[in-house]
């Protein structure tokens, strides 16, 4: 019987590209682990890092399943190294390559939130054999995850403005509380109610160390914009997408790319796809943590079911 009270989560690190790189693997009381195991990634944004899907992960196990999770802090977030670089989706998955082939050492399904997708994306063309399937929590519209944005656009962002004093002024203005909190509720949160104490208090936690801006203003200065429309036709793996009733994007590009549209296009799209929609905007694991883990939970489930 799995103890729904106590979680054992503690920091875990391994070295990659002579980079120190955290994970944890929050494991229940008396888990007896079972069916396929859970790579988490988590979004890129101001204090963002592996806590985004702590709620989840308590949600997972309270239901009582009993997959073991893998929650991962990308290079440049949370606990692991920050150096001062341009990331791109390549970067990462390349990092998450190591840490499957070298810490987990079987496939996983990917849980993926947002416009990390592109990190997805890259692992499977990396390595496909590494993933028994995909879960993409509130993928980016189709008319953004196809389209590119030009090298020298990225790049001038990147010099001019981000990689810059200016850019650093920025970041400490964008970490504060007023700010974190405007912009969840105008972007990411379906209601106000849900931008509470506990994720400002983690933002502005993860916001501290002024080195995190990289990452950010790497996903800001459009790093992970390419056309992928060829690359996500050619994932053969099982993948669902989860969308939110009232998504939206805050590209232009993508703002009118309704929900049902947005299902429409992935379902279209991935050869083995399925797309479902539940409560809540655009961070569904944290806004929508019950609905989003009753959502999923058969499709996992049926992975187990198709294996044995």
């Amino acid at each position: 019987m799995i103890n729904q009270e106590k979680t054992i989560s503690s920091s875990k690190f391994y070295i990659w590209k002579n980079f120190r790189c955290a994970y944890e693997v929050p494991t229940p009381v008396n888990l007896t682990p079972g069916g396929e195991d859970l790579l988490l990634i988590h979004p890129i944004g101001v204090g963002l890092s592996r806590e985004f899907w702590h709620r989840f992960c308590n949600e997972w196990y309270k239901k009582g399943n009993r997959n073991l999770i893998y929650n991962p802090d990308l290079l440049g977030c949370g606990e692991s190294d920050m150096p001062r670089i341009a990331y791109t989706p390549m970067d990462w998955a390349e990092q998450l390559q190591y840490f499957i082939k070298n810490i987990i050492q079987k496939p996983v399904v990917l849980v993926v939130q947002g416009a990390l997708f592109p990190v997805a994306i890259e692992l499977v063309k990396k390595q496909p054999d590494l993933i028994a399937a995909l879960i993409l929590s509130g993928p980016p519209a189709w008319s953004i995850i196809t389209k590119a944005t030009p090298e020298w656009q990225q790049k001038v962002l990147w010099n001019l403005l981000f990689d810059s004093p200016s850019g650093n002024l920025f970041y400490r203005y964008a970490r504060r509380k007023k700010f974190l909190q405007d912009f969840s509720i105008k972007q990411l949160f379906a209601s106000v109610d849900d931008v509470d104490d506990e994720w400002l208090d983690t933002l502005g936690k993860g916001a501290k160390n002024p080195a995190s801006r990289y990452a950010v203003f790497s996903f800001l200065a459009g790093f992970w914009r390419k056309d992928y429309q060829k690359a996500i036709e050619s994932i053969m793996q099982p993948t669902l997408a989860v969308f939110g009733e009232t998504a939206s994007s805050i590209s232009q590009t993508g703002k009118q790319d309704i929900p049902e549209k947005r299902l429409g296009d992935y379902s279209l799209h991935l050869p083995q796809g399925s797309a479902i929609k539940i409560r809540g905007r655009n961070v569904l694991p944290y806004e929508s943590t019950v609905e989003f883990v009753e959502a999923i939970t058969p499709f996992v489930n049926k992975l187990s079911d198709v294996e044995t």
